[in-house]
């Protein structure tokens, strides 16, 4: 009977319950991952970048708060109301972010509404960061799952390390016990 190590023990108890520990947390980063990844394929999650019709910018900021609030939807009275401005002049374009999650599109020139979509990107990058939750998910859960995933890592390739090791022992065993097995060959 082979006597196991207690690191090996230790490892396998680590890992069983590792696991079931972070698997919730790590399917929220793998699947919100994903859509982060492929964001600028699927229009659900980022909105398709359009283009203006001049690379020439003649909106003053003023317009392009004027334009925004025209559009209700994305709920802009002043620019308190406005996360973020993305001028894109190579495509014509101002990308205007409401704190409402709604994203506007202006042509940088006539200032006319080329696209209105709802933008789910930084949702889906809290979830990822655990923020979404909850302030304290981001260093309570994700973060201590991420260091529990390395350890399994760890001790997952210690324990694969050590199959293997013991695997090519029983083969090399094996091996000698059938060389002495055979009885050498007779002259005639």
């Amino acid at each position: 009977m082979s006597k196991r190590s207690p690191w090996l023990k230790l490892s396998r108890k680590l890992h069983y319950y590792g696991a079931l520990v972070c698997a919730l947390p790590v399917l929220i980063v793998i699947v919100s991952g994903i859509l982060l990844i492929l964001r600028k394929d699927l229009a659900w999650v980022q909105p398709p970048t359009q283009k203006g019709q001049s690379t020439l910018m003649t909106l003053s900021f003023e317009q392009i708060l004027q334009r925004s609030k025209a559009v209700e939807i994305a709920a802009i009275s002043n620019w308190g109301d406005i996360s973020r401005l993305d001028v894109r002049p190579s495509k014509g374009l101002i990308k205007v972010r409401a704190k409402s999650g709604w994203e506007l599109q202006l042509d940088s020139h006539s200032g006319k509404l080329l696209h209105t979509a709802y933008r789910r990107t930084g949702m889906i990058e809290s979830i990822h960061q655990g923020t979404f939750f909850h302030d304290y998910a981001k260093y309570g859960l994700f973060l201590p799952a991420a260091c529990l995933l390395l350890l399994l890592l760890i001790t997952g390739t210690y324990m694969g390390i050590k199959r293997l090791a013991g695997e090519r022992k029983n083969r090399l065993q094996s091996a000698s016990i059938q060389r002495k097995s055979i009885p050498p060959a007779q002259s005639l």
